[in-house]
């Protein structure tokens, strides 16, 4: 996985404190976490998100092409229309997700940090006779997220994803510090995921693995439309909606408060009855600390888990609630 070679220059902001592992290059808060979180919920200040990568996708033809490609219905996509998709293995497993909207002549998409060379290299493979020029953008483009509320202007010729959770902004990456300037203050990652986990919002790598497909984790009739041509793994998303059940789902807990630790991504939930040498019933994806909420997570169990049953993530009690219907 190929990693962006410079940070963040917003991490010279006052109180900025480096995030690490996957979210490397951005500022994990600013000081305050909760604090941070309370403005994202008031709809105030701002998102870096300058360390996830920008695909571009120019071209007559590029909303035939991607819709040949990806989950997403693309043919008829209207300028200024923030949509999601995913590229499927050919056994229906999740290999990217696409956060995207086309403004006229391009179609713009933002992906988990370090996975824009492999989509890239995908998506010219299968070029073929089309008229269409991918792009990766980021190197001159920077992710910037506005919070759902936000009265925030848009830059003149800034594209924009608007969606229920916020807006998207792929900005020059020259033009950071300028807009982080005007626009403050500044809401680090750590907000930002809190506020996803409370959203139930899936995140490629976090609520997947190598063998997640998108039942399992809420993205049927949102980045999976059901009714568009054929796509690689399709045949796996056609029959698990017509003829089964995906062989996982994925939960969101409430956690023990009095635990000073959370549990880590990938720690084994269990049944609370059989305690820590129970059968592992699933693994944690994600855990927050919520400025209302309290500790809380996603994780990913076994469908057949009961979905009153208290559960245990390592040592912490947890209580769920469903994301995904068993």
């Amino acid at each position: 996985m190929q990693r962006h070679s410079t940070t963040s220059p917003l991490l010279s902001l006052p109180g900025a404190v480096a995030a690490e592992g996957r979210d490397e290059g951005v500022a994990a808060h600013y000081g305050d976490l909760f604090r941070e979180q309370r403005a994202l919920s008031s709809g105030e200040g701002f998102v870096d998100l300058s360390h996830r990568g920008v695909v571009a996708v120019s071209g007559d033809d590029r909303l035939s092409w991607l819709h040949l490609l990806l989950t997403q219905y693309m043919t008829d996509l209207p300028p200024g229309r923030a949509t999601e998709a995913l590229i499927l293995s050919a056994n229906g497993h999740i290999e990217h997700a696409l956060y995207l909207v086309d403004d006229g002549e391009t179609v713009w998409a933002h992906v988990e940090p370090g996975t824009q060379g492999e989509l890239i290299a995908y998506l010219e493979s299968m070029k073929f006779f089309y008229r269409v020029e991918v792009a990766d953008r980021t190197e001159d483009t920077a992710v910037v997220h506005l919070p759902a509320g936000s009265i925030a202007g848009v830059p003149e010729g800034v594209v924009a994803r608007e969606t229920p959770h916020g807006r998207d902004l792929f900005l020059p990456r020259a033009d950071l510090e300028s807009f982080a300037a005007s626009h403050g203050p500044a809401a680090g990652i750590l907000a930002y995921e809190a506020l996803r986990v409370e959203a139930y919002r899936p995140r490629l790598g976090f609520e997947t693995d190598h063998r997640t497909i998108p039942h399992e984790i809420g993205l049927i009739g949102g980045a999976v439309h059901l009714q568009k041509g054929c796509y690689r793994g399709q045949e796996t998303v056609a029959r698990v909606q017509n003829l089964g059940k995906p062989p996982r789902r994925l939960v969101f807990l409430h956690l023990d408060g009095s635990e000073v630790l959370l549990p880590g991504h990938g720690t084994p939930v269990r049944l609370a009855s059989d305690g820590e040498d129970g059968r592992q019933l699933g693994f944690v994806t994600t855990a927050v600390r919520h400025h209302e909420l309290g500790p809380i997570a996603l994780a990913l169990v076994k469908r057949n888990v009961p979905v009153d049953a208290p559960l245990v993530a390592g040592t912490t009690a947890a209580a769920q609630e469903t994301v995904v219907e068993p």
